[in-house]
């Protein structure tokens, strides 16, 4: 079996969750809320066309570099993560194989009907274990506009330390130009605060 095969294949438990790899109808009812305001007023890409997004999350479902998860409570669709590989930083005359695809960047989206019941903090930790405990790589990060709240209080819960404070640094259709921060948390930081 192929390795993308095994992804399509999988799931993972986040306490009443199930995270899967994406499908037509999953992403045909990510749809129904993804450009609601709610959902996108601290996002960069607020809306999105839905034939692009279908189009990008299948054909995720063959990027080694590109993972997306469906979560679900019951049946009905609640959250999504989204896991993407880049190579890290390095000198150009050294091994190049020693920063190539070690890093990652995630997200998460939840459904404004299922807000506030800690399904973003759920997905985001089954991203971490994505990144680290199964694909190995060294480093994740996440960024976030500084007045969204809740998704620096789900990354500081996840053990991500916060390396950067950007004043002013993204443009905020209703808000203006608004500060930024940016997470990120090495595996052995993981390791130890999952342990903890």
């Amino acid at each position: 079996m192929h390795e993308e095969d095994h992804f399509r294949k999988r799931s993972w438990r986040a306490g009443p969750l199930t995270l899967t790899a994406p499908d037509p109808e999953s992403i045909d009812s990510v749809l129904r809320w993804r450009n609601d305001p709610a959902v996108t007023e601290w996002l960069i890409q607020t809306i999105v066309d839905p034939a692009a997004l279908k189009r990008e999350w299948l054909d995720s479902l063959d990027n080694p570099l590109h993972h997306v998860l469906i979560a679900r409570h019951s049946e009905d669709v609640v959250a999504t993560g989204t896991l993407w590989i880049y190579d890290g930083q390095g000198q150009i005359h050294g091994d190049r194989n020693a920063y190539r695809n070690c890093e990652a960047g995630i997200d998460y989206l939840v459904d404004p009907r299922h807000q506030s019941r800690g399904f973003g903090g759920q997905v985001a930790r089954v991203m971490l274990q994505l990144a680290f405990d199964e694909l190995g790589l060294r480093r994740v990060s996440a960024g976030c506009f500084a007045d969204n709240r809740a998704s620096r209080r789900i990354l500081e819960k996840l053990g991500m330390r916060l390396e950067e404070y950007s004043i002013q640094a993204s443009w905020h259709a209703d808000r203006g130009w608004l500060d930024g921060c940016s997470y990120a948390i090495l595996a052995e930081e993981w390791s130890s605060h999952r342990s903890d």
